[in-house]
């Protein structure tokens, strides 16, 4: 039987992926920082007649994060796949945002997954196999504008992962990123931070809100992108990166020049600027 250990598993992607697999079969273990807050956890499990063990993690923490691990490893003798879900998001255009703001939000999505992946990968390569599973953004495809301290953290997260798949892969241990679009989950409520201290980038954050709004009215779903790290776990044709919600496929998959990029901050009026958006990416934003 599968042995799975979810990240952030107490809400949205997280939460759908830990009840979507576990009526698979497999055994799951949803991490959380506190165990007061998973109760929308087992209500889902509970409807959907499955059960998902939960564990406590704080991704920030290593103590927590090697608990954890051990806490697994001993109930069910080996974790087969991790997935590396728990983040967070952060708006802010770069002049404007703190760097307190930027290590907040790497330590949850970057430095998180590296404690997690740490943790596991000796297990892993002890035993010869495993599955690593990254979940990313399409912001780490490309710079979704105001968001700075989160693309920064999601394109150091592509990097990290490129590389360390490499690493791992003669140990038997399968790396894959799945990079969804605009999805909906309770991150996207939370996300609405609009600093703007100066003024002088109301264009940018409008333009940010707007994206996120002409998402939202046709979003992806948390079961989608369950999915897809179900597929990307068992798949015989293994891949590194796999794309899914609106947007995930024209934007993950773009050969936009850095010409074309950078000159669409210089146009003014907004209606345009969705026009040129368009017509770049093949994705309606008007």
């Amino acid at each position: 039987m599968t042995v799975a250990l979810i990240t952030g598993a107490n809400s949205g992607i997280g939460r759908q992926a830990a009840v979507d697999l576990a009526a698979k079969g497999w055994t799951v273990y949803g991490s959380m920082r506190n165990l007061d807050k998973g109760d929308k956890l087992a209500s889902a499990a509970a409807d959907a007649g499955v059960h998902v063990e939960p564990v406590v993690c704080d991704v920030t923490d290593g103590p927590s994060v090697d608990r954890a691990v051990a806490e697994v490893i001993e109930r069910s003798g080996g974790i087969d796949v991790l997935v590396n879900n728990a983040g967070v998001g952060g708006n802010g255009v770069l002049e404007e945002t703190s760097i307190e703001t930027y290590s907040e939000v790497m330590d949850v999505n970057v430095f998180g997954v590296i404690r997690c992946t740490q943790a596991v990968l000796p297990h892993m390569r002890e035993r010869g196999s495993g599955t690593i599973i990254n979940i990313s953004s399409i912001a780490g495809r490309i710079a979704a504008i105001a968001q700075s301290p989160y693309v920064a953290s999601k394109w150091a997260l592509e990097g990290l992962t490129e590389g360390f798949a490499q690493e791992v892969a003669g140990h038997g241990i399968r790396v894959a990123m799945i990079e969804p679009g605009i999805v909906r989950t309770a991150i996207m409520a939370k996300n609405t931070d609009m600093a703007n201290e100066s003024g002088a980038y109301d264009r940018a954050y409008r333009r940010l809100f707007a994206f996120y709004a002409k998402g939202l009215e046709t979003p992806g779903l948390p079961s989608e992108v369950a999915d897809v790290i179900y597929q990307a776990a068992t798949t015989d044709e293994p891949r590194l990166r796999w794309t899914c919600g609106w947007g995930g496929s024209q934007l993950g998959t773009h050969n936009v020049s850095d010409a074309d990029w950078v000159s669409l901050g210089e146009i003014e009026d907004d209606a345009e600027y969705a026009l040129r958006f368009s017509e770049l990416f093949g994705l309606d934003i008007t």
